[in-house]
């Protein structure tokens, strides 16, 4: 690593609307390291990335220095001039262009009045090749995958001649494979000499990346780590201001087998799903897991009638729900559902906080004539907002403004206003900050201990470890396996591993 920083950021600060978002904020990236930027949803991390690549304009009395020069004008054209890159979390790209077209975007190569087609793709060959890419120059960006579409990213980064590049969250849509030759790039990346800011909230990818890390809260700097220092506690204390040893709690009681409160039958759609059944509990949080693709959203939305099934059957707090045509008929019956796509399926996002969290609750506030008590719905949210310490001036902003932790909490907000028996979270903590993730648990167990039946779909295993009750294991559509509960298995990392991929097998219980 060199001696010199190539980038030095001293004394930024920014307010917007009278709130003073950074702090007096300082950072250094030395050419040739893997520089993580760590910290809760609202620290400070994207406004800083932001003032970086000059989308924003940091307060008077802050300087930015690239190669130990300091910049004294500043914005995005003059930012990339500088071989400032960022990857943010929402692609840029255009999926009608080639990737030729989308890597000169705004510098194309012209003859005359035309646009050089043939010289772009020439121009990118090296690029492509040096990045392993299997798609041509010629390929349309709409026909690419996640991960290949952020290659081409990252291509357009290093064919600007990028000395730093910004990747946020880059893992968040990939799976494991895709994430481990993303890993590979990175490095590679690194011993040519590029500095990368890496900003996640996933502990693991940063302990096997990182070469130093920075820790912003409440938008101020609060110290850095470097590798051969890193641990969970330290990282953890300084990102939250306090110790999350208590950090997966099971403080509800152990369930009894003899309440079920859903029945599911011989449940499938035909190609996802392959008749599937289980027993829910009353007070339980039951686990499902498995591999990427292994049908566990599938067979939530059929539960949820969100997608059409060939068979079938579903019965809450021992009533059978035989006309289940929809999601609404789902939430009449009692079932709720929080999907693993927030964004696009769940929140509305140019609606404020409390018409999100009161759209399902919307039908009891209406008077006669169809006209909605609006002063109930408020305190309905305000409410909500305490409860589950959702982190906003007022009911009144946007959903869309909020962090990914604080807009899960919404939607949480919104599902548990119709009082639900049984709850299914679906990756319940992707995207969220680590505080969130710590509220997020409370609430899963304060609903527990008040005899809700929760259902937790989620990748990492640590999580269902620590907050199930018991674990399904699925594999190509069909639940194969159980650990905890009445099999007789712990709930342990190896063992959903060796039975999501078929080294063992056991029964499935009620």
């Amino acid at each position: 690593m060199s001696l010199d920083p190539l980038l030095e950021m001293q004394g930024i600060s920014k307010t917007f609307n009278g709130l003073r978002v950074l702090k007096n904020v300082s950072l250094k990236v030395y050419p040739g390291e893997i520089h993580a930027l760590m910290g809760e949803n609202g620290a400070g991390k994207s406004t800083l990335m932001k003032i970086l690549s000059g989308a924003y304009q940091a307060d008077d009395g802050g300087t930015i220095r690239i190669d130990g020069q300091p910049v004294a004008s500043y914005n995005p054209a003059s930012a990339k001039a500088l071989g400032i890159a960022v990857i943010y979390q929402e692609l840029s790209l255009c999926p009608n262009l080639t990737v030729a077209e989308n890597i000169y975007l705004g510098r194309e190569l012209r003859r005359g009045w035309t646009i050089d087609r043939k010289g772009m793709e020439a121009g990118v060959a090296e690029v492509l090749a040096r990045l392993g890419a299997e798609f041509q120059a010629t390929t349309r960006v709409a026909s690419l995958s996640i991960a290949e579409r952020q290659l081409v990213e990252i291509a357009r980064a290093l064919h600007a001649h990028a000395k730093i590049l910004v990747m946020d969250e880059p893992t968040t849509p990939l799976s494991s494979r895709e994430t481990d030759r993303l890993f590979a790039l990175i490095k590679q990346l690194r011993s040519q000499g590029l500095a990368i800011i890496y900003i996640s909230h996933r502990m693991a990818e940063i302990y096997e990346l990182s070469d130093r890390v920075s820790v912003l809260r409440d938008g101020e700097y609060v110290g850095e780590l470097a590798r051969d220092v890193l641990s969970a506690e330290v990282l953890v204390k300084m990102m939250v201001g306090r110790d999350l040893s208590g950090f997966y709690k099971k403080e509800h009681a152990a369930y009894d087998p003899g309440q079920v409160v859903m029945r599911v039958r011989d449940m499938a759609d035909g190609k996802r799903v392959r008749h599937c059944s289980f027993d829910l509990h009353a007070g339980e949080v039951l686990g499902i897991a498995g591999l990427v693709g292994a049908g566990r959203t599938e067979l939530a939305r059929l539960i949820f009638a969100a997608d059409p099934r060939t068979s079938g059957t579903l019965e809450v707090v021992g009533k059978s729900v035989t006309q289940l045509r929809n999601p609404a008929d789902a939430i009449r019956a009692g079932v709720v559902y929080l999907t693993e796509d927030r964004k696009a399926q769940g929140l509305f996002l140019d609606m404020s906080v409390a018409d999100n969290i009161n759209v399902c609750a919307c039908v009891p506030d209406a008077h006669a004539g169809g006209v909605l008590d609006r002063g109930h719905g408020a305190q309905r949210s305000r409410d909500a907002i305490k409860s589950l310490s959702i982190r906003v001036a007022s009911g009144k902003v946007n959903v869309g403004a909020l962090s990914g932790g604080n807009q899960q909490k919404v939607l949480l907000a919104r599902l548990l206003e119709v009082k639900p028996h049984v709850l299914i979270l679906d990756e319940p903590t992707r995207g969220v900050d680590i505080g969130s993730k710590s509220e997020i648990y409370r609430i899963i167990n304060q609903l527990a201990k008040a005899g809700v039946g929760i259902v937790v779909i989620s990748s990492e295993l640590p999580e269902i470890i620590g907050t199930c009750d018991r674990v399904l294991i699925m594999r190509e559509g069909q639940l194969v396996a159980e650990v905890g509960g009445a099999s007789g298995l712990d709930i342990s990392q190896e063992a959903i591993i060796d039975l999501a991929t078929g080294s063992e097998q056991v029964a499935v219980h009620g």
